[in-house]
């Protein structure tokens, strides 16, 4: 029998997410309390409310302690039980000596994108809990700038797939409480224990402070997720109104940008983070500096961007240092965080176009200034044929995705609005609908 606990109830906890365009959805489930406790939870609500959804359980097996394969066959006996499929994937080859985490969460990422794939749906359940989001919060807290504070969004889009988090809000103990009643044994990782790992660290601190110190965090994490959701809705709304793609690699803001209040240093942040083709945006401090000194005859870079500020407006394109050195094309291959090559013609190099005389550039109608033209499309990719003479490549030839390189990887739900407006500002693809049925309806 199911808990009465009203957090647990799982119509509040799935009732928010889309099923009704999906035959599938996959859990991460590692045979971990939280993940055990998502599967019945979700097994339960999908029997009453979407029995024609799918739901295959994966347990990823990252072959780094003698016991992990024993307790994926204990994922697997629970799954036969209670009805559910279940697939068991492990992270074979050698395995890094440093940064071992890390290469870990790719092989994770990578290893659950091809199962979604394999079941044709793109939700991936997995169990952070609301411990994982004060535990969070608190280590982010004291090295953030204050963005980061959002700490662990409801969805996260990775690889085209959405990992859905529908218990930010339900504490551990709550969700052991429920295996306990429903008679379901769980398994406990050596290393949730370990004081080596800041973490584990972090969450001692906690319970030691007390439950007024976790209530505190919570509501911090909640009130620092909606700042940074409404922040972006700013930028976004400001990105649409002043930022107009001028020329091939060459952003134009509308002399007002420099005159914003509201969420100007942010979008600022966004469009030099992707106009250099950074993932990471530009500090906050060296940003409010430059915004302060947006005035005509401006010329600085920050985060490999260019800010040139003119009358007509502030312009912003690719440094010319640091770019990519000539290297033979490779269908997929990323190209100085900017764009995406998806095919190529054979035997072709890709490299920077290079400098080109300014009346060379010149694009019919415009009034940009030719020797901004011409520096933004020196920074452009190109195909370098076999003479060696370089070209930009035609729609025929190759195909150059842009890319929104802030969320290239990793898009937080926070951030959707924003990541859509620089999205159509450059001329990338659209970012995959988020999976909540809000989300949906909002957009009808």
């Amino acid at each position: 029998m199911l808990s009465s606990r009203p957090d647990l109830d799982p119509v509040r906890l799935f009732s928010p997410i889309d099923f009704a365009s999906r035959k599938a959805v996959l859990v991460a489930v590692s045979g971990g309390g939280d993940s055990t406790a998502l599967l019945l939870l979700l097994k339960s609500f999908l029997d009453r409310r979407h029995p024609d959804v799918k739901l295959v359980a994966v347990t990823v097996d990252h072959g780094l302690r003698p016991e992990s394969a024993a307790e994926a066959l204990e994922v697997s006996r629970l799954c036969a039980i209670r009805g559910i499929s279940h697939r068991g994937l492990r992270w074979d080859g050698e395995k890094p000596r440093t940064g071992l985490s890390a290469a870990g969460r790719e092989a994770r990422y990578r290893l659950l994108a091809n199962a979604a794939r394999d079941a044709a749906t793109d939700i991936v359940f997995v169990g952070h809990t609301e411990d994982d989001q004060v535990e969070t919060v608190s280590m982010r807290g004291t090295r953030s700038e204050g963005r980061g504070t959002a700490a662990i969004a409801p969805a996260t889009l990775h690889d085209s797939v959405w990992y859905v988090r529908p218990l930010l809000d339900v504490s551990r103990e709550n969700l052991r409480h429920f295996l306990r009643d429903e008679t379901i044994r769980w398994i406990e990782d050596p290393s949730n224990d370990n004081p080596a790992y800041e973490r584990v660290r972090i969450r001692k601190s906690i319970a030691e402070a007390g439950e007024g110190e976790r209530a505190r965090l919570a509501a911090l994490a909640r009130e620092a997720a909606r700042k940074r959701a409404a922040d972006g809705e700013t930028a976004a709304m400001l990105i649409e109104r002043c930022a107009a793609l001028a020329a091939p690699g060459l952003v134009r803001l509308a002399p007002e940008f420099a005159e914003e209040s509201d969420g100007a240093v942010y979008a600022l942040r966004i469009l030099l983070a992707t106009v250099g083709g950074q993932e990471q945006l530009p500090d906050l401090g060296r940003t409010e500096a430059l915004f302060r000194k947006l005035q005509p005859g401006l010329r600085a870079t920050l985060a490999r961007a260019v800010i040139d500020v003119r009358k007509s407006g502030v312009y912003l394109r690719r440094e010319a240092r640091g770019l990519p050195d000539v290297r033979r094309a490779g269908a997929g291959d990323i190209w100085d965080g900017r764009f995406q090559l998806e095919q190529a013609a054979d035997g072709m190099t890709v490299a920077a176009f290079g400098t080109r005389s300014p009346r060379q550039v010149e694009l019919p109608g415009s009034s940009i200034p030719h020797s901004l033209v011409g520096a933004a499309l020196a920074c452009q990719p190109a195909l370098l044929s076999a003479s060696g003479k370089p070209f930009l490549a035609d729609r025929t030839e190759a195909l150059f995705n842009p890319i929104v390189s802030p969320w290239a990887r990793l898009l937080p739900y926070f951030d959707i609005a924003p990541a859509r407006a620089i999205a159509s500002l450059i001329g990338a693809k659209p970012f995959p609908t988020p999976p909540f049925a809000s989300h949906i309806a909002g957009e009808a």
